[in-house]
């Protein structure tokens, strides 16, 4: 068995489209509100901290890691943040592959090993997932920006 993985993937919470912009938005609109005060109210200032803020947040969480998805030794391994544990899917007791959607929502959370209705979720940003289901039923969603690959991993993974 060999320890080199066969698809590696690393999900950043900061980098989604849709949470990226709105901050921004906020950070545009503190500095527009500050712009149009007056100078004689303080308020102005604290809008501009606030603006900072949101932006240097927005740096720090673009290199912030979510979680790490890797297929190797006929199982998939997901790695959260610090203190989330180390989640091992066992590919020999899944009976079915298919690529879908995350969710049909337009806004959804960043989740890690969240348990609901029978499934497991895992997900950073995105619309596209990879649903496997093991032999009891239960259902495991993990969510990629590199469906295809990981599919192509995962049923490398299992044929042999």
């Amino acid at each position: 068995m060999s320890d080199k993985a066969i698809f590696t993937e690393k999900q950043y919470l900061g980098r989604e489209f849709i949470p990226l912009t709105i901050r921004l938005f906020l950070a545009m609109f503190c500095f527009a509100i500050d712009f149009f005060t007056d100078e004689r109210e303080r308020s102005g200032d604290l809008l501009m901290v606030v603006g900072f803020a949101i932006i240097i947040i927005s740096i720090i969480m673009g290199f912030l890691l979510h979680f790490r998805t890797r297929v190797q030794n006929k199982s998939i391994l997901l790695d959260g943040l610090w203190t989330t544990r180390l989640v091992k899917i066992d590919l020999n007791s899944i009976v079915k592959v298919e690529r879908g959607q995350y969710s049909r929502y337009l806004f959804n959370n960043p989740v890690y090993n969240l348990h609901s209705k029978g499934t497991i979720r895992f997900f950073t940003a995105g619309k596209d997932a990879i649903h496997l289901t093991d032999r009891d039923g239960l259902v495991y969603i993990i969510g990629s920006q590199h469906v295809n690959e990981f599919l192509r991993a995962i049923e490398a993974e299992m044929g042999k």
